[in-house]
């Protein structure tokens, strides 16, 4: 089923309530932001620990707490064959909010994959920080990917979402540096599922540039015309 990704892109940033079961072998954008819009890394430290338990967490056998599993890695007493529950296609994570752009592996791989993920940093964060409550807005938010069109665009739009009326950060971090081939440290995603579609990474890279072009006018549009 084909859509018009324009509009379906404003709805997936504006609404994004989990209408529909997410299944295996579809597409889905999943974000959230700290709630009240704070920001959910402070400083270097707490962005290492966000990507470290990304990795830690997609897995099907629980780890405990990130830092009783990083003593396992040490020792190297850890299954090096695990089952991921998650397949990243693209990720951008910001100072106070994060996009990934996944499909599960397993069933209920997206949830069980975002639950650990958000109870393990919360617990870190407000330890670290001496803090208590929630710390991010609500439940993940999740929108269904329906067309190839719309995840090459939706792809592009996550890589480069730290550059469109963001200050750029040292906190940010995002997976176009994958994309380009610049990334010399542990690679996240499945970059084949979007470059396979292209003929070489410069005709990729021409056709994110564009895209991330016409998402930054259409932003500045509908600015214009807010009441």
């Amino acid at each position: 089923m084909d859509i018009t990704w324009t509009s379906d892109v404003q709805v997936a940033i504006i609404v994004g309530m989990r209408k529909t079961p997410l299944l295996l072998g579809e597409y889905y954008h999943i974000y959230n932001r700290g709630t009240d819009k704070r920001n959910i890394f402070v400083d270097e430290k707490d962005l290492i620990r966000f990507w470290e338990s990304i990795f830690d967490f997609n897995r099907t056998d629980p780890i405990g707490s990130v830092y009783e599993f990083s003593f396992k890695k040490k020792s190297g007493n850890v299954d090096k064959k695990i089952k991921p529950l998650v397949q990243f296609v693209a990720y951008c994570i910001n100072p106070n909010h994060f996009h990934f752009l996944v499909t599960p592996l397993q069933e209920k791989g997206i949830e069980k994959f975002m639950q650990r993920l958000g109870n393990g940093y919360t617990k870190y964060f407000n330890n670290r920080h001496k803090r208590s409550g929630v710390l991010f807005q609500g439940k993940f938010k999740s929108k269904y990917i329906d067309s190839n069109q719309y995840l090459l665009h939706l792809s592009a739009y996550i890589n480069g979402n730290n550059k469109l009326g963001h200050r750029m950060s040292k906190l940010s971090k995002s997976s176009m540096g994958e994309f380009l081939g610049e990334t010399s440290g542990r690679k996240l995603c499945n970059t084949k599922i979007i470059l396979g579609q292209f003929r070489s990474k410069k005709e990729h890279k021409d056709f994110a540039v564009s895209s991330l072009e016409d998402i930054k006018l259409r932003k500045e549009m509908a600015k214009e015309l807010e009441i």
